[in-house]
C-alpha cells in the first residue's frame, strides 16, 4: 500500500528519482508564484490600487491586504505543499468517489476524476482564472487527504505525502523524499476496530514525532480522520472534546477555528471569534498556530484577561474564593441588583411634567403597573431602565396628543431628559454600578442577608464579608474572584459583545461562574469547549462534561472523546494509565490513552540530591537530545533549580517570557498545563502533589509533557509506586 520514492542507495543509481525532481519543480514554481502574490498585494497597498471608496472601507481593505501580504512573506518553516492527491479517471459508474470544491468553485460527483492537487497550508496561484497550484487545506477537496482510507478511497487513487529538511542559513526548504499510498488497490489486511485506525506511514509518523522546538506548530500534514470530522464541524454545532494528553485537542480547536473563518468568512468574521486559554504562557506557545495556518487577527485570551475590569490588588482565602464560584452567587446577585428597583417609591401623586401652560400627568397606579409589567419581562437592568422611561413617556404623550395634537420624537426626548421623569427613574430603577452594587454586598450590610437568604448560610455569609470595607466601591481592592462577580452583574446589566464561535482551552478547570461568564458572549453562537477531566486542578475542577456545559449554556453540545496519543510515547502512555486508575476516574468519561507511539524512553531514577542530579540530567539532554527541554517541578522548588542550574551555567529559561532562549525552560508544575517537550525532567513527584489539594491532577500533568523522553528524579518515595 505504501510506497517510498526516496534517494537510492546504489550509487550507479540516479540519486534523485524522476518524480521527486518534478515535486522539486513544482515546488520552486509555486515559491516564485507566493514571490509573485505577496508583491502584488504590497503594491496594492502602496498605490492605493481598489481602496478609492470611503475612508472607513479604504482602511479595512489596506489592512487586509497588509494582512494578506505579510501572511505571504512568513509563511512557517516547511514545504509549500506537504501532501498530494491524485484521483481515479473514473469511478464505476462514472465519475469519482469525491463529492465537493475546489477553493469554491462549483462541483459535482467525479468533478474531480483524473485530477491532481497539492495540498499545503494557503492557497497559491499563477493566475486567480487558472487552477491553483497548491490547494487550500480546508478547501473541500482537500478533505479527501485526511478521509480517504483503502476501505473508503472516494475516488482518490494515490495519496502523496512528502519528507523534507530545513535549508538553514536563510536556504529554503528542500523536499527530500516522497510517499505513496495507493488507495484504489485492496488492502493487505484489512483494519481492525475503527476502521482508520491504521499505524502511518514512514514519512506521516516521521512528521508527526519531528521534535519539538520552540511554541506550538500547526499540524495541518498530519490530521487524522476523526479529528478532521471535528475540525469540519457544522459551524452552528458545539462540540466537547475529552481528549487525553497528546491526542490532538488543542490542535484540533485552532484548527476549527481556522477552517471556520475560512468555509464561513462571513458568518464567523462579522460576529466574531475567540480563542481563551489558561494562562498566558499557554497563549504564548499557541499563538503562531493561528498565523501558520492563514489567519491573524485572531482574539487570543486567557479567562482573567476577558473578566479584567478592574486591577486584582486582594487576594480571597480557598473557601471565600471557592463560594464566589459557586452558580449560587448568581441568585445572590441577581437578588442584590434589583433589590434597588422599588415600585413603591412612586410618589402618591404619580408622575408630573409641566409643558408649556399645560402638566401632563400619569396617575401613581398606572406607574406601579408599568413597573411590574417591565420587572416581569426579565430584560437586562439596564434595558429595565430605558423601558420604565420610555413607557412613562408613552403614556405622557398619549395624554399630551389627547389635549394638545401630535408631538414630534423630539419633544419626546425632551421629556425622557426633563428632571421630573429623571428624579422618577432614579427613585424607581435607579442606575446600577456593578462595583457599587458588589461593594455593598460584601461591605455586611443588611442587603447581604436580604440577598443571600435562604441560598446561602450563615457561615458563607461571613466568609463573604470584607473585614475592613472601602469608604467608598471607587477604593476597593478586587480580588481575582471578585472579578467573576463584577462580570455577572456586568452581565445583568447589560449584555457583553457576543462571538460566533469561542474555542474554550483546559476548559474542565473553569468554575460555574466563569462558564457563565463565558456562555454570555455566545449567547447565539457556539462552542469548542477542549478539555480532560483528568487534568483538573483547581478546586471547582469540573467531574463530569455535562454539568460543566449546562452552565456554558450548550448542554445539548456532541460530546466526543480522544483517545489515540499521537505524540505521546508508549511508555509515557502507559504511566498516565496507572495514574488514571489512581484518580478514580470512570473510564467511559475518561478513557485510557492508547499511544501510537512504539519509541520514546522512560526513566525513573532515585537520587540523594534533586537538584544536583538535575543539573546532571539537563547537561546529559542537551549533549544527547534534539528539540525541546523542559524540567518540570513544584512551584515552591524552582527558585532552588534555578539556582544551582544556573550556578552550573545552564542558565534556565524563564517560562513566562515573551521569547525563550536557548537554555533548558524551567517550568512552575502550575504552568505546564497545556505545554509539550521532547524532553522532560520532573523533578521529585511527590512534592508537586502536595503542592496543593488537587496535587495528584497537577502531578498527572506534569508526567505528560514530554513527547520523547520522560525522566523522573526522585529522593522521596513515588506517590504511584
Amino acid at each position: 500500500m505504501l510506497r517510498s520514492d526516496r534517494p537510492s542507495p546504489d550509487p550507479a543509481a540516479d540519486p534523485v528519482p524522476s518524480a521527486l525532481r518534478e515535486e522539486r519543480a513544482h515546488h520552486e514554481r509555486c515559491r516564485a508564484a507566493l514571490t509573485v502574490m505577496a508583491r502584488g498585494a504590497e503594491e496594492h497597498v502602496v498605490t492605493g490600487e481598489d481602496v478609492s471608496a470611503s475612508g472607513a472601507d479604504a482602511e479595512v481593505l489596506g489592512r487586509a491586504l497588509r494582512t494578506r501580504a505579510r501572511r505571504f512573506r512568513e509563511l512557517p518553516e516547511g514545504p509549500l505543499f506537504f501532501g498530494r492527491l491524485d484521483f481515479a479517471s473514473a469511478a464505476p459508474g462514472g465519475g469519482s468517489e469525491v463529492e465537493g470544491e475546489v477553493e469554491g468553485e462549483a462541483g459535482e460527483r467525479g468533478a474531480h476524476a483524473g485530477q491532481s492537487y497539492h495540498i499545503g497550508r494557503v492557497r497559491i496561484t499563477e493566475d486567480p482564472t487558472a487552477p491553483p497550484l497548491v490547494v487550500d487545506w480546508r478547501a473541500p477537496v482537500s478533505r479527501a487527504f485526511y478521509q480517504a482510507a483503502p476501505h473508503d478511497p472516494q475516488g482518490v487513487a494515490v495519496r502523496r505525502r512528502f519528507g523534507w529538511t530545513p535549508g538553514g542559513r536563510g536556504a529554503p526548504e528542500d523536499l527530500t523524499a516522497l510517499e505513496d499510498e495507493h488507495l484504489a488497490e485492496p488492502p493487505s489486511d484489512p483494519p481492525s476496530g475503527h476502521p482508520d485506525a491504521v499505524a502511518p506511514g514512514g514519512l506521516l509518523a516521521a512528521e508527526i514525532r519531528r521534535p519539538r522546538t520552540g511554541p506550538m506548530r500547526d499540524i495541518a500534514a498530519t490530521i487524522q480522520p476523526d479529528q478532521d470530522d471535528l475540525v469540519r464541524a457544522d459551524p452552528a454545532d458545539s462540540l466537547c472534546v475529552q481528549g487525553a494528553p497528546g491526542t490532538g485537542k488543542t490542535a484540533v480547536g485552532l484548527h476549527r477555528a481556522a477552517y471556520l473563518l475560512y468555509a464561513h468568512p462571513q458568518r464567523i468574521r462579522r460576529s466574531g471569534l475567540l480563542v481563551l486559554g489558561p494562562h498566558r504562557t499557554f497563549l504564548r506557545y499557541i499563538a503562531q498556530v493561528l498565523p501558520a495556518l492563514g489567519e491573524d487577527g485572531i482574539g487570543q485570551l486567557t479567562v482573567a484577561d476577558l473578566l479584567a475590569r478592574q486591577p486584582v490588588r486582594a487576594r480571597d482565602g480557598a473557601a471565600t474564593a471557592r463560594l464566589k464560584h459557586d452558580p449560587r452567587m448568581a441568585r445572590v446577585l441577581r437578588r442584590a441588583l434589583y433589590a434597588a428597583v422599588r415600585p413603591a417609591a412612586v410618589a402618591d401623586a404619580g408622575l408630573t411634567v409641566p409643558d408649556g401652560s399645560y402638566r401632563w400627568r400619569v396617575s401613581a397606579d398606572e406607574l406601579h403597573a408599568l413597573v411590574a409589567d417591565v420587572l416581569a419581562e426579565r430584560p437586562p437592568y439596564g434595558t429595565g431602565r430605558e423601558r420604565v422611561g420610555a413607557r412613562a413617556v408613552a403614556r405622557l404623550r398619549e395624554r399630551a396628543e389627547r389635549r394638545a395634537g401630535p408631538r414630534s420624537e423630539g419633544w419626546a426626548r425632551r421629556l425622557e431628559r426633563s428632571r421630573p421623569v429623571t428624579a422618577f427613574l432614579d427613585a424607581v430603577w435607579p442606575k446600577a454600578v456593578p462595583e457599587e452594587v458588589l461593594a455593598g454586598l460584601l461591605s455586611g450590610s443588611p442587603a447581604l442577608d436580604r440577598a443571600a437568604d435562604g441560598v446561602l448560610d450563615a457561615d458563607e455569609r461571613a466568609a463573604l464579608r470584607w473585614d475592613r470595607p472601602p469608604r467608598s466601591y471607587r477604593t476597593a481592592r478586587w480580588s481575582a474572584a471578585d472579578l467573576v462577580l463584577l462580570d455577572e452583574l456586568a452581565g445583568l446589566v447589560g449584555p457583553p459583545e457576543g462571538f460566533g464561535h469561542i474555542v474554550v482551552d483546559e476548559a474542565q478547570d473553569l468554575s460555574p461562574m466563569e462558564c457563565r461568564a463565558i456562555a454570555r458572549r455566545a449567547p447565539h453562537g457556539s462552542l469548542t469547549v477542549l478539555g480532560d477531566l483528568a487534568q483538573g486542578t483547581t478546586p471547582w475542577a469540573a467531574r463530569s462534561w455535562p454539568e460543566l456545559l449546562g452552565h456554558l449554556g450548550k448542554p445539548g453540545a456532541r460530546r466526543v472523546a480522544l483517545s489515540t496519543g499521537f505524540r505521546v510515547p508508549g511508555a509515557v502512555a502507559e504511566l498516565a494509565n496507572r495514574l488514571l486508575d489512581a484518580l478514580g476516574l470512570p473510564a467511559a468519561d475518561v478513557p485510557r490513552i492508547r499511544s501510537l507511539r512504539a519509541d520514546g524512553t522512560l526513566t525513573v531514577r532515585r537520587v540523594p540530591d534533586t537538584a544536583a542530579a538535575a543539573v546532571t540530567a539537563v547537561r546529559a539532554a542537551l549533549a544527547a537530545a534534539s528539540g525541546s527541554l523542559a524540567v518540570i517541578a513544584a512551584d515552591a522548588e524552582v527558585p532552588r533549580l534555578r539556582t544551582a542550574l544556573t550556578a552550573a551555567g545552564l542558565d534556565p529559561d524563564d517560562p513566562t517570557a515573551a521569547t525563550a532562549g536557548s537554555g533548558p525552560t524551567l517550568l512552575p508544575a502550575t504552568l505546564a498545563k497545556g505545554l509539550e517537550f521532547d524532553h522532560v525532567i520532573v523533578v521529585e513527584p511527590a512534592a508537586v502533589q502536595e503542592a496543593e489539594p488537587r496535587g495528584a491532577h497537577r502531578l498527572y500533568v506534569a508526567l505528560t509533557r514530554a513527547v520523547t523522553h520522560l525522566e523522573i528524579l526522585h529522593r522521596r518515595p513515588l506517590p504511584f509506586d
